[in-house]
């Protein structure tokens, strides 16, 4: 296998892979995106990739549908073109919510969706921060799965180390996550105990001690906000002195950007993960960068290093 590497995103103007390819100190490939008046995607790689490892950067963001077939189309091309590996670098898996068959004629998409990027010939999979752990086990091919846990927890232990703090687990599937952030801010945790859907948004009950504390909560998504703004009120009504949210991957469809704003909710950090545009922000959102960490993941892959650090 050569050992000349092709950097690439379906579109040059995606933030996240500009800071990769500088951490890199490669340039990304260009790629010519048309679409036609159907919507159709068409693509042109602009150098050859005949022999190439070549790493594509393609998150997710509320276009998930469009996202998918861009990063398909991508595959097929480079694939076509004689690539001699193709890694996916996706910080942000779309359709993982839908990883089981939690009730009779439901679809897995984590599955389909991981059928699908094998079978457009894709060699390996970098991801960051799955819904579940367990979509590993979807591929046939090897999959990296790190975490931007520790980056978020560095920066709340800058922010809060001093303060009595509990960090907050939305519901009982996020308890592993908030236990990471837990372990490294020396801090007790505590369990937002939601009822079942449909009624998902109304939390029954907090097991464990948030009165007085500074309350942190951990989740892996922030799609429409909604459990965000209802995890702050319930806390501030148990006595909470603030609360902060933190999530690696910032989907914020519709208002969800506005609903956070209006909120009382002190302080939102999250990561770049998901490209989000400039009418989104807002000063109380905290952006940190997973750039430098998928930039050493690329570069163990390609040097055919350990990547242990990184999950």
């Amino acid at each position: 296998m050569s050992n000349e590497m092709r950097l690439f995103s379906v579109t040059n103007e995606r933030p996240l892979a500009k800071k990769i390819s500088e951490k890199l100190g490669i340039p990304l490939c260009e790629v010519e995106l048309q679409k036609f008046s159907d919507g159709e995607v068409k693509i042109n790689i602009g150098r050859s990739v005949r022999g190439m490892n070549c790493y594509v950067v393609q998150s997710m963001d509320a276009n998930v549908n469009e996202r998918i077939m861009e990063m398909l189309i991508m595959i097929d091309a480079l694939k076509r073109a004689s690539a001699a590996s193709i890694t996916l670098i996706i910080p942000y898996y779309g359709y993982a919510r839908q990883d089981r068959k939690a009730r009779s004629r439901e679809p897995i998409t984590a599955k389909l969706i991981a059928n699908l990027m094998q079978e457009a010939g894709a060699t390996r999979l970098i991801s960051v921060d799955l819904h579940a752990a367990q979509i590993q086990g979807f591929f046939n091919i090897p999959i990296d799965h790190i975490s931007a846990v520790p980056l978020l927890a560095n920066h709340l232990v800058d922010a809060y180390g001093d303060e009595d703090v509990v960090i907050v687990a939305p519901d009982h599937s996020g308890v592993v996550r908030a236990r990471r952030v837990a372990d490294r801010l020396d801090a007790p945790i505590a369990i937002l105990n939601r009822k079942p859907r449909p009624n998902e948004k109304e939390i029954s009950s907090v097991i464990g001690q948030v009165e007085g504390k500074l309350a942190i909560v951990v989740d892996d998504i922030i799609d429409t906000a909604y459990r965000a703004t209802t995890s702050c009120d319930k806390l501030l009504s148990e006595g909470a002195s603030g609360v902060v949210m933190c999530a690696t991957h910032a989907v914020l469809a519709g208002n969800a950007a506005d609903r956070l704003d209006q909120s009382a909710i002190k302080e939102i950090v999250l990561t770049d993960s998901i490209d989000l545009p400039a009418e989104k922000m807002s000063d109380k959102m905290t952006l940190i960068s997973i750039s430098g960490m998928l930039a050493k993941a690329i570069n163990g892959v390609q040097e055919n290093k350990s990547l242990h650090p990184l999950f």
